[in-house]
């Protein structure tokens, strides 16, 4: 991981990782083979510009109050075969793609709030964790619901 020598740094590296995202998800989309697979990662696209809008407040305003719960964790992940993106995913395939990519942005986040020189960081990004950990959640969950039903 990168070294930070500032709060703009580490705000600026969570920015450009949700701007990934963003292109991600997007991308996902745009290849998707049904209208539903298409609205998902839409939706998802959607509320990773909703975090990075929120880091760019944090960081224009400097105030770091962020509310932190618990999300339940399927682990569905844990289990799965990585999967490279491509073109011609199906949806099995572009599920276990963004749980995994979710898993990362969690542990990014958390790593990044052990790293945080001030306890105010360490909650934003734990709590930055947290809404990732639920995008994860929920891609499981439908993956529980869809494909694993289906076999």
């Amino acid at each position: 991981m990168d070294k930070f020598n500032s709060i703009d740094e580490i705000l600026d590296f969570a920015i450009g990782e949700e701007q990934a995202a963003v292109d991600f998800y997007t991308h996902l989309a745009a290849k998707s083979k049904t209208k539903d697979m298409k609205a998902v990662f839409e939706e998802f696209a959607l509320e990773e510009v909703k975090h990075k809008a929120r880091l760019t407040k944090i960081k224009d305003e400097g105030v770091y109050n962020m509310p932190v719960n618990t999300v339940t964790d399927l682990k569905l992940s844990d289990y799965l075969v990585n999967v490279k993106p491509h073109d011609d995913m199906t949806y099995q395939e572009a599920l276990i793609v963004a749980m995994k990519k979710e898993k990362s942005a969690f542990m990014l986040y958390s790593k990044l709030s052990e790293r945080a020189p001030n306890s105010e960081l360490k909650e934003m990004f734990r709590s930055l964790a947290l809404e990732e950990s639920r995008h994860k959640l929920r891609f499981e969950i439908e993956y529980d619901d869809v494909v694993l039903k289906e076999n």
